[in-house]
């Protein structure tokens, strides 16, 4: 199911939600500016590898230029490829401008980042032994819909599903769409814990435990930011 926009207006105009969508472009169009070399390099340094995060934190100092949580945050902006990072990129538009809207800018950013390395970090006490690197904004935006789903439960969302040689659009209320993208994560997560070396992140896929423990911080994080506050402000 593909989202195409929802029909929750907003009231100011969502510029953290734009800074970081123009970020995590900007940093792609550098990735494809180098050789794989350089490329598989800049990941090392600037992805979260579960296994040199787990050296850090006993003590161990990995041999990199800047100290390893640094990654919790730097991997929330790179991308392994167009479709990785569009697919992200159309959920923030979509899900991120409404809660900015709730949080005001500060706290939003401060929110988005917080479930970003939150999400990394569930990843990483599920595989704190691997040397894939772990990469993407999808955590950050997880935690995005965790507290869109509570705030804006019945807002439609309008989706385009694609059956068998058709292709349709329906509008699907928030708690439904949203409620099926966790409960897969959580699904595929668990599925990851019985075959490593076929499905998630130790075989290079999908970082199934941060999706689902990004949306549960979001869930947790968005009302004690001030979700639900009958009165913010823009710089709130």
């Amino acid at each position: 199911m593909v989202p195409l926009r929802d029909n929750n207006p907003v009231t100011i105009t969502p510029y953290v939600t734009y800074a970081l969508i123009a970020a995590n472009v900007l940093v792609f169009l550098y990735e494809l500016s180098l050789t794989p070399d350089q490329l598989e390099q800049f990941f090392r340094v600037w992805a979260v590898v579960p296994r040199e995060l787990t050296a850090s934190l006993s003590g161990t100092l990995p041999n990199q230029p800047l100290p390893e949580w640094i990654t919790l945050f730097s991997s929330q902006f790179l991308h392994g490829g167009f479709l990785h990072v569009a697919g992200n990129m159309l959920f923030l538009w979509i899900f991120g401008n409404n809660v900015e809207d709730r949080l005001g800018h500060v706290k939003y950013l401060i929110f988005y980042l917080a479930c970003g390395a939150l999400a990394a970090l569930t990843q990483w006490f599920f595989s704190s032994g691997s040397a894939v690197p772990s990469l993407g904004a999808s955590g950050a935006i997880a935690g995005v819909m965790g507290a869109y789903i509570l705030r804006f439960p019945k807002a439609e969302v309008l989706t385009l599903i694609p059956l068998f040689i058709f292709i349709t659009t329906v509008r699907i209320p928030a708690v439904f769409f949203l409620g099926f993208w966790f409960l897969q994560q959580a699904f595929y997560g668990v599925a990851s814990l019985e075959a490593p070396a076929n499905i998630g992140m130790e075989g290079g896929g999908v970082a199934y435990w941060a999706h689902a423990g990004g949306f549960v911080f979001g869930a947790i994080l968005g009302p004690l930011l001030g979700l639900f506050s009958a009165s913010r402000t823009a710089e709130s």
